[in-house]
């Protein structure tokens, strides 16, 4: 029987100092915990801390964007290093991935990358992911590593996704964890504070919202830390960190794929009785969309939003934005094949 996936992200702040540099005592605990899971699940790392690791080699080190790419490009070598000394302890050979938007954006790409990393998993290795901070631009960066991780989760049909934190959960007002959400309403983002690590990119409002994602398609997702002793095993065991349920779903692989949701460029706002048509497993028809929201072209990814702002399903448009916004008071035109809606 195949082992399930589990893909495990670790951001700047957890393995980095203060000043950038890895802490090694951090990464060697990480080695030793991964190793000991390594024969039931076929693991995916994603590791931030790149820009951190190299930017002391970066002469007047402003953080400006080529900077970071060379920072980048240093610091990959640096974190990978680590990482393959740590795990030759335990026998383990690990192998680099850096991604870029485009590779899930794809689709053709995208099963490649998953066949590259079936391969290495045949091979007793463990992918450690990235993103390609050395060439990729603004308009085509991930909004950070929690996105990274969870695309790859969503569309290997992960078991379980855990995202590391230095506050060791979602905290609540008092600074207490919650330890199990099942369901994303107002409370639970409104529990959220705003700040984030002075290295990181993303705060615990991106853990939450890729959290989400992650749940409608039917991954569980744990948010810990690693302060406590044996901390990743107990967080996939549920006794620390908070919980988050997943969802029922009965998707395909080519719909978990679509589903992802964050790879849409624009939005398209519906009216109630398109929704009800969408519901039915219908397509969507340019007479049922009340409003369009930035501009996308034919075959991208949109998001379907109803009359009160939430997002209902994702789907690759047939039209462009410019050609819906012509015909939005036609008959029988079709924004999107219900054959490429994904409900949420």
């Amino acid at each position: 029987m195949t082992k399930p996936v589990l893909v495990l992200k670790f951001g700047t702040a957890s393995i980095t100092k203060p000043n950038g540099e890895p802490n090694e005592p951090v990464m060697v605990d990480i080695a030793r915990q991964v190793a000991a899971l390594h024969t039931r699940y076929r693991i995916v790392l994603v590791s931030s801390g790149a820009v951190g690791a190299g930017k002391s080699l970066i002469r007047e080190y402003r953080g400006d964007i080529t900077q970071r790419k060379a920072a980048a490009a240093v610091g990959n070598l640096l974190l990978l290093n680590q990482y393959s000394r740590f795990f030759s302890i335990y026998g383990i050979s690990i192998a680099q991935s850096l991604c870029e938007r485009h590779h899930f954006a794809d689709r053709d790409q995208f099963l490649q990358l998953k066949q590259t990393y079936e391969e290495l998993w045949a091979n007793d290795l463990i992918p450690i992911a990235n993103e390609n901070d050395v060439v990729s631009n603004r308009e085509l960066k991930f909004s950070d590593n929690d996105e990274l991780a969870t695309l790859i989760a969503v569309g290997f049909g992960a078991e379980a996704l855990m995202l590391c934190t230095s506050v060791g959960g979602l905290l609540d007002a008092n600074g207490t964890i919650i330890r199990e959400v099942k369901d994303f309403d107002e409370r639970i983002f409104g529990v959220v504070r705003t700040d984030k690590s002075s290295l990181g990119l993303g705060g615990m409002a991106s853990k939450l919202t890729f959290a989400k994602l992650a749940t409608r398609m039917g991954i569980r997702v744990v948010i810990f830390g690693l302060s406590e002793p044996n901390s990743i095993r107990r967080a996939l065991d549920r006794e620390i960190g908070t919980e988050f349920t997943p969802q029922p779903t009965i998707l395909s692989a080519r719909n978990r794929w679509l589903g992802s949701g964050s790879l849409a460029v624009g939005r398209v706002q519906i009216d109630a009785g398109a929704v009800r048509a969408l519901q039915q497993r219908r397509s969507l028809l340019a007479v049922g969309v009340r409003a369009i929201v930035g501009e996308f072209a034919t075959g991208e990814m949109i998001e379907i939003l109803d009359d009160e702002q939430r997002t209902i399903a994702v789907a690759r448009a047939r039209i462009s934005s410019e050609t819906l916004a012509q015909q939005l008071n036609q008959q029988n035109v079709e924004v999107a094949n219900a054959n490429d809606i994904v409900l949420l």
